[in-house]
Parts: C-alpha cells; sequence; structure tokens
C-alpha cells in the first residue's frame, strides 16, 4: 500500500473521481483523496493523497491555480465549455487587438457568479444537480483574485490561449463568458489545462497511461511518490530529539522550546517527517501527526 502524493495528469474526459477509482487497484488502496476537482473536459495536474497522507488534503498552505485555457468566441453554451448545449451564437465581429486590449481588466481582485454547473453548494445541495433538472438557484457572488492573464496567441478560428494564474474558487469559464461579454459577444472554454496547483507543477505529473503501465510492471515507483510534506513546504522545518518526538506522539505541549513563535513542519533526528506543530511563547505545541505512532 502507498502512502504520499501522486500528481496524475488527468486526463480529458475523465472526472477526479474516476482517476480515484482507477488508482485504488494501482495504488493498493481505497484510501485515496484529491485537492482541486478538474471538470471532466480539462487536463492537467491533480493531487492524489494515498493512505496516511489523505489527512493532509485539506491543510494545504497554497491553493492557487495556474490554467491555459483556450476562449471560443461566437458561442455560449449552458455548462460554460464545449460540452454543453448552445445557447446562443453571434458573428465574431472583433480579434486579437480588441482582446489584448480589455485582458487587463480581469487581473485583481473581483467578485466572480459561481456558475450553475459546479459542486458549490446552497441549501445543502450542489448547484449542478438543479442545473441537470433545468433550474436556476440564486447565488452570491464570491471573491476571487486573478494575478495574471497572459495572451498565448490564437488556435483556430475565432479562438484565444490564455494562460491565468488565480486564487482558489476561480471558474474560468466564468472569466471567458466576462471576457466575451466585454468584447460584446458570446463566448466558452472550447480547452482547459491546469498546469499549476498550489506547489505542485505538471511537470512533475504522471499520465494514466504511464501509471497503469507502471502498475502492470512491478507497481508504480516509489521516487513517483511525494511525501506528505510537499504540501508544507512553505513551512520552516524543525527537528526535534527523542524525548521531544515523544511529546508529540502523546499530545504534551514542550515548554521552553529554542525556536520562533510559529508553525512548523516537524522531522526525527532521523528525517522522517512527523507532522505539524506551533511554537507560541516558547512552547512546542503538536497541531497534526502524519506518522504512525510506535
Amino acid at each position: 500500500m502507498k502512502n504520499g502524493i501522486l500528481l496524475v495528469d488527468k486526463p480529458q474526459g475523465w472526472t477526479s473521481f474516476d482517476v480515484l477509482a482507477k488508482l485504488r487497484g494501482v495504488l493498493g488502496t481505497r484510501k485515496l483523496g484529491h485537492s482541486g476537482t478538474l471538470d471532466p473536459m480539462a487536463t492537467g495536474v491533480l493531487a492524489v493523497f494515498a493512505g496516511r497522507a489523505t489527512a493532509a488534503a485539506d491543510r494545504q498552505l497554497n491553493h492557487d491555480k495556474t490554467y491555459e485555457a483556450t476562449i471560443r468566441l461566437g458561442v455560449r453554451t449552458d455548462t460554460g465549455d464545449i460540452t454543453g448545449t448552445v445557447l446562443e451564437t453571434a458573428p465574431v465581429t472583433v480579434g486579437q487587438q480588441e482582446l489584448l486590449e480589455i485582458l487587463p481588466r480581469f487581473t485583481g481582485v473581483q467578485q466572480q457568479l459561481p456558475p450553475m454547473y459546479s459542486a458549490v453548494k446552497v441549501h445543502g445541495q450542489p448547484l449542478y444537480k438543479a442545473a441537470r433538472a433545468g433550474k436556476t438557484v440564486e447565488r452570491t457572488p464570491r471573491e476571487i483574485t486573478v494575478y495574471s492573464i497572459e495572451y498565448l496567441g490564437g488556435a483556430g478560428e475565432n479562438e484565444y490561449r490564455v494562460r491565468v494564474a488565480c486564487s482558489k474558487g476561480t471558474y474560468i469559464r466564468v472569466l471567458a463568458e466576462d471576457i466575451g461579454a466585454a468584447l460584446g459577444v458570446p463566448a466558452t472554454l472550447s480547452a482547459l489545462r491546469r498546469t499549476a496547483a498550489g506547489v505542485f507543477s505538471i511537470e512533475d505529473a504522471h499520465t494514466m497511461n504511464q501509471l497503469l503501465e507502471a502498475a502492470q510492471n512491478g507497481g508504480v515507483p516509489d521516487e513517483w511518490m511525494l511525501g506528505t510534506d510537499a504540501v508544507f513546504a512553505p513551512l520552516p522545518e524543525l527537528r526535534v530529539g527523542e524525548k521531544v518526538r515523544t511529546h508529540l506522539f502523546n499530545g504534551c505541549p514542550t515548554s521552553r522550546y529554542p525556536a520562533q513563535d510559529g508553525r512548523y513542519r516537524v522531522y526525527d533526528e532521523n528525517g522522517t517527517f512527523l507532522g505539524l506543530a506551533q511554537v507560541t511563547g516558547g512552547v512546542l505545541r503538536v497541531e497534526k501527526l502524519f506518522c504512525e505512532r510506535e
């Protein structure tokens, strides 16, 4: 059974749960989780947490994302991408120059209305369930941040590629529609690829074909599995001796600990990642352990 984080390059047409279902056999465990759901149409980096690492999935420090998106002008769908039902078409009388002029408007802090086809819950129900039933639910705009939008060039007739760096909760489908509205034409997404999710990059991800082939040839190599501590890389490292290690495992605070106040990723003297701890007023206290108690 594998423990750790496996970066998957999710293929088009797969849901994030499809990936988990397939990987249960590949990794030899049913204890799997993921962070940052991707739409079936989208491809790119999906962080899969296996075994004891699943406890870290909701504790990530960095939730920012980077996407490469293709915007198609002249068409609008119910889902915000080309997999949906076409609701509107219109002649396209704008092009690259007009797009370049309006893109800067969409950077910075802004309010974004979640799309109906999303997992956002209203009154305990995901919006997509209401959308599939043909209903529209009143939604509240959410604050997001678009750090940058980089124009990457044309991708075909009335199609343009952009790279978007943004905060958690940003819907690129909605951004594409808003860009179209600013240009005076309907718009939708024709392609979407996530190239970064928090500290994880697509360069370190493995395709499903690679993973399935590895499973047939003895299993996924250990070096493909990132340690749980990878999620907490931005935190400072703290090494503790045997006595403090025992305190942490017993949930006991350690007084007069010689470290600055703050949050730490903690290792024992052998370099084994233990978990997270905080120092406050010279007192070290465990926050969460990610290794087995001995």
